[in-house]
């Protein structure tokens, strides 16, 4: 009997545990059901914190961005069914036919002044805008610079949502942006992208004077995007999209936009005065590699080196020499001529700067006088043509042939009181090299000029009737 009761109260006591034990099991199971019922739910946009919303940046800036469409008369060779029965191939004749480029533009003015690429209007006979609300106008070059490749359009309007400046230089590494613009003619077409980087020269831009310091970015632009709005996350204009870098002509990685500081600076000028007044330190320069600067004996690889100070420049008045390592221009820091080339492209002849150097392993400062290509400070409304005081004309196939020459820049008007006039230059004659230069067209008598370390100027060429001539003089003089 005892036997019986000792297992009874066993098992009773085991059934009483596996209650106690079961019933806590059931609780905790409940209260995580309560919890997980009543757990906060995380909203979408509470994941995306880190990205910022672009919505309001490309709906207002989409506004302000424009189609740009640029006709053009070429002339177009062609055969007809006489000459060719009579004269088999060697004879044609030429018949003038419209043809046409399209690209985008960005309004900065409520009053209608618009930003375009150089490339996208140069030689344009007639200029067409297209707004956002499809509005169709006329435009007028106001002024165009291809050393930058920028160009402002004016239209007749009044209202217009115009888009305000931003600030490139603060940019950094990653930050996201938007491409606004008309590729393929797909207008009113916005990309996202962050910049890739900054200061960057790729080599697209010719002639002596030309200045590359691209914002890099990974937002898709394709033709048709030239002269188009890289905006930042407020929806200010940071850049005008440029250039791609591709090897089938479409987009593939890269993309690059003039940045807001030089644009700014050169629609400026176009506006003000028709042109850029351009400032110069007077100086070559070159990169600083690990190679140089172990060379050197720097202990850091910083700045740009001056390889060559040009006579009656602001270096030179400054005492800047051969050798020395500029480090910064007013306060910005700089590590590549294309940075270099940004800064000084922010200011007018006539400007002061503070420029920060080494020079003997010693920093050192100082403040120069910018000049323009002449030599002087003086606002220069007509360019090297007016100091000149002519007019040129490009030879034509014919006139080449018959002179011989595959080169040449007739001057078809001289004026009193340039330098031309000066030396005694008659109207009629040919320039075939000026400083030992090849000239072909009219923008390279001003490189060649602005190449020259003191200003010396020594032509060569001839007359119509064969007669070959000497000229020298001094653009500073």
């Amino acid at each position: 009997m005892k036997k019986y009761l000792l297992n009874f109260f066993v098992a009773l006591l085991g059934g009483f545990i596996a209650y106690v034990v079961m019933y806590n099991l059931q609780k905790t199971d409940k209260a995580n059901l309560i919890y997980h019922e009543y757990q906060p739910q995380i909203k979408p946009e509470s994941v995306n914190n880190n990205f910022p919303n672009l919505t309001l940046a490309a709906e207002s800036s989409v506004k302000s961005v424009v189609h740009v469409e640029s006709v053009y008369r070429v002339q177009k060779r062609y055969r007809t069914p006489l000459h060719e029965y009579l004269f088999g191939n060697s004879d044609s004749r030429f018949r003038p036919k419209t043809t046409m480029s399209t690209g985008s533009g960005v309004i900065i003015s409520k009053n209608g002044y618009i930003i375009t690429n150089n490339h996208v209007v140069s030689s344009a006979k007639y200029i067409n805008i297209t707004l956002h609300d499809k509005r169709k106008f006329k435009a007028e070059l106001i002024g165009k610079d291809k050393n930058t490749d920028l160009a402002l359009l004016k239209i007749e309007a009044e209202n217009l949502p115009n888009i305000n400046y931003g600030d490139s230089e603060s940019l950094k590494l990653g930050e996201w942006v938007l491409a606004v613009g008309n590729p393929f003619n797909l207008k009113s077409t916005v990309t996202a992208g962050i910049i890739s980087a900054k200061a960057r020269n790729i080599g697209i831009m010719q002639g002596q004077l030309s200045i590359e310091s691209f914002l890099q970015t990974d937002a898709a632009v394709n033709p048709g995007n030239s002269g188009g709005a890289l905006v930042n996350d407020r929806g200010e204009l940071i850049g005008i999209n440029t250039a791609i870098e591709s090897r089938t002509g479409s987009y593939s990685g890269y993309s690059f936009a003039i940045p807001a500081t030089i644009v700014k600076k050169i629609i400026s000028d176009l506006k003000e005065f028709g042109q850029v007044q351009r400032a110069f330190l007077g100086v070559e320069m070159a990169n600083i590699d690990s190679k140089l600067a172990n060379h050197l004996k720097l202990s850091e690889i910083k700045g740009v080196i001056i390889t060559k100070v040009k006579r009656n420049s602001s270096s030179y008045d400054a005492g800047l020499k051969s050798g020395d390592i500029i480090l910064s221009i007013a306060g910005k820091e700089i590590n590549s001529t294309s940075e270099l080339q940004e800064q000084i492209s922010k200011y007018r002849p006539g400007e002061n700067v503070e420029i920060i150097f080494i020079r003997n392993s010693k920093a050192q400062k100082v403040n120069l006088i910018l000049k323009n290509q002449l030599g002087n400070t003086k606002i220069i409304k007509g360019g090297i043509k007016e100091v000149l005081g002519v007019e040129f004309k490009p030879l034509s196939m014919r006139e080449k042939f018959t002179y011989s020459v595959s080169s040449g820049l007739k001057i078809r008007k001289i004026h009193k009181g340039g330098k031309f006039f000066n030396a005694k230059i008659e109207e009629g004659f040919i320039i075939y090299k000026i400083n030992n230069q090849l000239i072909n067209q009219i923008e390279d008598v001003e490189n060649v000029i602005n190449a020259s370390d003191n200003g010396e100027v020594f032509i060569i060429g001839f007359y119509p009737n064969g007669q070959v001539k000497h000229y020298s003089f001094s653009i500073f003089d």
